[in-house]
């Protein structure tokens, strides 16, 4: 799966994907392995993005990020996933399964090792209601949209819909840090170079007619120039309509080398069309348009021939018709003249090529921008926040961290606060980011960035503000989560097998809490209850129910890289008439550093 440049993101719940993994368990027996779509997020760094339109990041809330964080409690839930039916392995092996009628929309599916010995998948694939079960004498609480795991047929292990994995505050390693450092490089020495419009060199080539871009560039560069002339004698209109179609995917087109208009297909239609009014001069006016590619399709039925480039100009509205340009001749330049130079290259930058002064240009199109930033201390990967750019590509020593296009916001409807993991899931199940860009961080790795200072390049083809771009790295502190229900069961590894059945070394659930990296310690308890506590991590409030746990829980953990803590069923401190009735949780907010 992929992050489209024009679409808000998909996100893919860990319970929604737990429920995936176990119907594959429970209906596919023969299958001997499972395959995610994708587990580590990553990065398509320099021009490799494939698409076209694909973002740079390659992450789409994998549960490891592309930075190479754990993406909690979706990679706990699945770790958890992956014991329990590991537990099951010498039953899932030993037979075909037999289906079971537990009700409407519920199923019992069971592996027999022997008569009297059984692994069980029970699952309730109804979307909105949960449901109590019956199953070989024994009464089972099925949520909706849920499996529950059985290793020995009696006791649930795992259940999908019941996350008691460790979570974070947020989605992305620098938002769910508490001391993300962010460096501006407002007050950088900035430095510019104006990029050529139309033919710059002495390796252009005419041809009459249009050529399909990707066999002319030979993938080459992102860039092919399209120019040609257009003259008006002194009896013919001179205000018009210029046409433009385009078999993808971006393309600027400037008459008499000033910007006219601006057009982009997107990943379903590359495709695309520019309609601009036009006011000629008397004589030869120049015609240039720059098409731009955004990565080489990869996939699909005759993925291989799909073209792209400029297949049509004409010329409308004028008093005499419309005048088809396409077949006269047309001069062709790939890439860019900054591109030829080398300006990404470390070895240019103390180039005369460069401009320097104390009004830096923003808003301008094709315009190269260079500054150098000290490295941020500390040992983990940074993002530039590229937010304030238009679209282009960015450098970092001469290595390129990919495409960028935060000017390219997605639609603005079809997203939720709320994201339900019942049902089934599609492209347009859970959206975030609707009306934003798909990408604003760009991955840095630090192998990438040297002590002292580092060269950062950038080429703007819309229109940005470098000044405000700034570099983040974290730091030292990091909040964890973890919130477990009374009617939970033990940690998955707390199970043994016992002759014909499992026996966990404790008969409680627990909290359990770890810091993501081995050098720092718990270092503080932000907050601990044990009631029906509101809120979520990051913002726990106590509810009307509430014990206080603080003081507990910091003897417990603080000044470890983890802790482990039983859920208990009662506290002096609960208030029966509040209480009465509740599935009481234990939730606990804390702080590593």
């Amino acid at each position: 799966m992929v992050s489209f440049i024009w679409l808000p993101h998909p996100i893919p719940t860990c319970r929604g994907l737990g429920f995936l993994c176990c119907s594959v368990f429970r209906i596919w027996w023969h299958i001997s392995k499972l395959l995610y779509v994708q587990y580590f997020g990553g990065t398509n760094f320099g021009r490799t993005a494939g698409g076209p339109l694909v973002a740079t990041s390659y992450d789409y809330d994998a549960p490891i990020d592309e930075y190479g964080f754990i993406r909690q409690p979706k990679w706990g839930h699945l770790r958890d996933l992956h014991k329990a039916i590991k537990l099951c392995e010498e039953y899932l092996i030993s037979s075909d399964p037999t289906l079971e009628k537990l009700g409407r929309n519920l199923e019992a599916h069971v592996y027999y090792k022997s008569s009297n010995s059984c692994a069980a998948f029970l699952a309730n694939f109804d979307s909105i209601s949960d449901a109590r079960v019956t199953f070989k004498g024994n009464e089972y609480f099925l949520p909706a949209w849920s499996v529950s795991i059985l290793p020995d047929c009696k006791n649930v292990v795992f259940n999908t819909a019941k996350v008691v994995s460790q979570r974070h505050p947020a989605e992305n390693a620098f938002t769910r840090s508490t001391s993300t450092h962010e460096v501006s490089l407002a007050t950088s020495d900035w430095s510019w170079y104006q990029e050529y419009v139309g033919i710059w060199g002495t390796n252009s080539f005419t041809k009459s007619g249009l050529l399909e871009q990707i066999n002319t560039t030979k993938d080459t560069s992102d860039f092919l120039w399209y120019s040609t002339s257009i003259y008006v004698n002194s009896t013919e209109d001179r205000d018009g309509f210029l046409n433009v179609q385009s078999m993808g995917h971006v393309a600027l087109v400037f008459v008499n080398k000033k910007l006219l208009g601006l057009g982009y297909g997107n990943h379903d239609d590359e495709k695309f069309s520019i309609a601009q009014r036009i006011s000629l001069e008397e004589g030869i006016n120049t015609l240039d348009i720059l098409s731009m590619m955004v990565g080489l399709q990869n996939y699909g039925p005759w993925f291989d021939v799909q073209g792209a480039g400029i297949d049509e100009v004409v010329l409308a509205g004028f008093m005499n018709g419309n005048r088809d340009i396409s077949s006269q001749n047309w001069t062709y330049q790939v890439g860019l003249k900054g591109e030829h130079l080398g300006l990404d290259k470390i070895s240019l930058a103390n180039s005369s090529y460069w401009s320097h002064g104390s009004s830096l240009p923003v808003a301008n199109s094709l315009i190269w921008y260079k500054t150098t930033f000290l490295s941020p201390q500390g040992k983990g990967p940074l993002a530039l926040n590229l937010s304030s750019m238009g679209k282009g590509q960015a450098w970092v020593n001469g290595h390129g961290i990919g495409r960028y296009w935060p000017a390219y916001l997605s639609p603005p409807t079809g997203c939720t606060e709320n994201c339900d993991y019942r049902g089934n899931h599609d492209s347009s199940t859970c959206q975030r980011k609707c009306g934003q860009p798909t990408q604003t961080l760009y991955h840095v790795p630090r192998a990438w960035v040297h002590s002292g200072e580092n060269l950062l390049v950038l080429h703007e083809e819309l229109g940005g503000d470098p000044s405000k771009i700034t570099v983040l790295t974290q730091t030292d502190a990091e909040v964890i989560c973890s919130v477990v229900s009374e009617d939970d069961p033990p940690p998955v590894d707390s199970w043994k097998p016992n002759t014909n059945e499992l026996v966990s070394r404790q008969s409680q659930p627990e909290v359990r809490l770890a810091c993501s990296d081995e050098r720092r310690l718990i270092s503080s308890i932000n907050f601990a209850g044990f009631g029906n506590p509101g809120g979520n991590c990051g913002s726990f409030v106590p509810g009307d129910c509430h014990a206080d746990m603080s003081s507990f829980v910091r003897k417990a953990c603080v000044g470890k890289k983890g802790c482990s803590i039983p859920v208990m069923t009662e506290s002096e401190e609960l208030d029966d008439g509040l209480c009465s009735g509740l599935v009481k949780r234990f939730a606990v907010e804390a702080v590593c550093s």
